[in-house]
């Protein structure tokens, strides 16, 4: 139900990011070049490592998410990769529009919204888990992955029919990139009049 509802939230979140770039230009597009330059690799970059990450994630949340505490992989590092990851990717979904007010629209949803989504998620892996998931509170950081951490299984049974259901909700960052681009063409041929300026 959680789940269900930040999706919908988070999907809704990203239309209205779309609908603002199909009125809107970026104004460093023609005042500076290379800084728009910069700021598309930067954002292909992230969204490369996003989904990579979210991957690794996928592989070993996948059909155990509420059956059982995961703590390998990417969740021995954090406890919550699979949002660090989203947080990556949304991040540079954000840069890939040229923009710095989208990105920063984003970083404020993120900053407002997900802290409420963790706690919630939190107090329910208390519930289900508790002196197991007390010992994992209590060594693993919440949000920011500390590397020195990093356990991983020379075996792990993965279930792949939630794994495929999971490989393509990755696939949304790659997606909303080649949306922009779409949009971005569409303003250069004018099929798309830019009513706002965005900085």
């Amino acid at each position: 139900m959680i789940e269900e509802f930040r999706t919908h939230i988070t999907k809704g979140f990203a239309i209205l990011v779309v609908l603002l770039m199909c009125i809107g230009e970026s104004h460093w597009d023609d005042a500076l070049p290379s800084l728009t330059t910069m700021m598309i690799f930067s954002g292909i970059l992230l969204v490369g490592v996003a989904s990579a990450g979210r991957l690794w994630c996928s592989l070993y949340i996948a059909g155990y998410k509420t059956n059982r505490l995961v703590t390998q992989g990417p969740y021995s590092m954090c406890r919550n990769p699979l949002y660090f990851f989203s947080f990556i990717g949304a991040v540079g979904v954000g840069l890939s529009s040229e923009t710095f007010i989208i990105p920063l629209l984003i970083l404020v949803a993120f900053g407002l919204y997900y802290p409420f989504v963790i706690r919630k998620e939190e107090k329910r892996l208390l519930h289900l888990h508790r002196e197991e998931f007390k010992r994992y509170l209590s060594r693993v950081p919440r949000f920011f992955p500390k590397l020195s951490l990093l356990e991983e299984p020379l075996h792990y049974q993965v279930k792949p029919v939630r794994f495929k259901k999971q490989m393509f909700d990755v696939l949304w960052f790659v997606w909303v990139l080649g949306v922009i681009e779409i949009i971005e063409e569409c303003h250069r041929q004018d099929i798309f009049p830019a009513i706002i300026t965005i900085y």
